[in-house]
């Protein structure tokens, strides 16, 4: 064979091989009536509002799959993460490490924790966390679908990048006194209360961020990002996707043929509440400027050609540190104590869950997507918007995108000075110690390649 031929045929080789394809897939993850909705501290579904929903993308030829998905659920925690990522993992054919599962964190859906749904039953409280066998059945469909979607996959010749502003949805929960301690607890309905509604609306990331991938001039799929809690109002067991849901599925429909994949940026300390007094005709406002802001982000986008060789997943395993203020003999007690209510009992048994889990060791993954000039971190848990805001800082003027509300077993995560200033994400529920944000800080400063 002649060296020109032989060269021609490396180059054909190498195009395939650096070739990027895109699957898309989507499950109802819509619970039956009668299950528990935010781990059980409202009342259970009694009605479908809108349906929930599992759906995402896997991303084929730069390596082994990655895969990436958003539900439409309050959060999947410690076991239940594990086992929903290895399931997925299998059915694409990848490892579990380079599968990200996150949720959107409405209220008006369920949530799932395999271990802690086992150790409350072991109390006398089966059923009333999560429906652990719906749980399975939708980890089930989520695997088929994954499965199904790999030999529809589409060849992504650029990505579209770009970002809008959101105007009067997100505002910070926390609004501090003059001596820099929490006076204020701004929640998602917080515009009842006028001094809560005419506070400022502090610390927030604006922006919505928009990653699309496109077949030449065809848009194949879309992922956006924004940090904020989603609740306009909730609590009554009518099942739905709230306004975040909402604005997602106005675009899908402006967008025909278009994969609209949602995740929750980094929203721990921000909601709706300057804006929002838990009227019920404010969710289709909430939902109408955040779909707006999506829409600026369309329209402002630009396209990089992109190959396989310009995409890369890497992957930090940390150690949560636990708060002290965790005690196992304590909370032990509480999920026994048959006289308290029972979502303190709850309460008990998933921080108990928490707790005996990351002292025996384990390490929650932390992940970065490199795809051509954008990055996007995969990240646990309710975290506050600083760690999204100190990712952008740390690569400024480059594309990052967060999402947030991985595995969702250490509740809130907050700044370190955030724990001295009292509220009720760090004063009260949060599992994990001050200390955790020099650990995500040095593991985000590695995933996105800063010294």
């Amino acid at each position: 064979m002649k060296l020109p031929l032989i060269l021609a045929l490396a180059a054909c080789v190498s195009m395939h091989a650096a070739e990027l394809r895109i699957s898309t897939f989507h499950v109802d993850a819509t619970p039956p009536i009668g299950s528990p909705l935010c781990n059980g501290a409202v009342k259970p579904a009694k009605e479908i509002v809108t349906p929930l929903t599992a759906r995402g993308v896997v991303l084929l030829g730069a390596g082994e799959p990655v895969v990436l998905c958003a539900f439409d659920w309050v959060g999947i925690s410690n076991e239940s993460h594990d086992a929903f990522r290895a399931a997925v993992a299998a059915a694409a054919g990848t490892s579990a490490e380079r599968v990200a599962v996150h949720t959107l964190h409405q209220h008006d859906a369920p949530g799932s924790d395999f271990a802690t749904e086992r150790l409350l039953a072991e109390h006398g409280l089966p059923g009333v966390y999560s429906n652990a066998e719906f749980d399975r059945e939708v980890m089930r469909r989520l695997a088929t679908a994954v499965k199904e979607a790999l030999p529809k996959a589409q060849t992504v010749t650029h990505i579209g990048l770009g970002a809008g502003k959101v105007k009067k949805v997100a505002s910070n929960r926390r609004i501090l006194g003059p001596e820099g301690r929490v006076i204020l607890q701004r929640q998602s309905s917080g515009g009842k209360n006028p001094a809560a509604r005419e506070a400022p609306e502090g610390t927030v990331d604006p922006l919505v961020r928009l990653i699309t991938f496109w077949n030449a001039d065809k848009a194949v799929a879309a992922l956006t990002y924004y940090a904020t809690h989603p609740q306009s109002y909730y609590g009554q067991g009518s099942v739905n996707w709230d306004f975040v849901g909402m604005a997602r599925e106005l675009r899908a429909a402006a967008l025909p043929g278009v994969a609209c994949v949602h995740f929750d940026g980094a929203g721990g300390n921000v909601a709706a509440g300057k804006y929002n007094d838990g009227a019920k005709d404010n969710r289709p406002v909430l939902a109408q400027r955040l779909a707006d802001g999506m829409k600026i982000a369309w329209e402002s986008q630009t396209k990089h050609a992109i190959t396989a060789e310009d995409v890369r997943w890497s992957v930090e395993q940390v150690a949560m540190p636990v708060r002290d203020t965790l005690d196992e003999e304590a909370l032990l007690v509480r999920l026994k104590d048959a006289s308290l209510k029972q979502p303190d009992r709850i309460r008990a048994g998933r921080d108990l869950t928490f707790l005996r889990r990351t002292r025996g060791g384990h390490r929650i993954p932390l992940s970065c997507l490199h795809i051509g000039p954008a990055r996007v971190l995969h990240m646990p848990g309710e975290l506050f918007v600083e760690y999204q805001i100190a990712a952008q800082q740390m690569r400024a003027g480059d594309f990052i995108a967060m999402a947030a509300y991985g595995d969702y077993g250490t509740g809130y995560i907050g700044t370190e000075i955030a724990y001295g200033q009292g509220g009720y994400e760090t004063g009260i529920v949060s599992r994990v110690a001050p200390q955790v944000e020099k650990v995500l800080m040095d593991a985000m400063r590695k995933l996105l390649g800063v010294q």
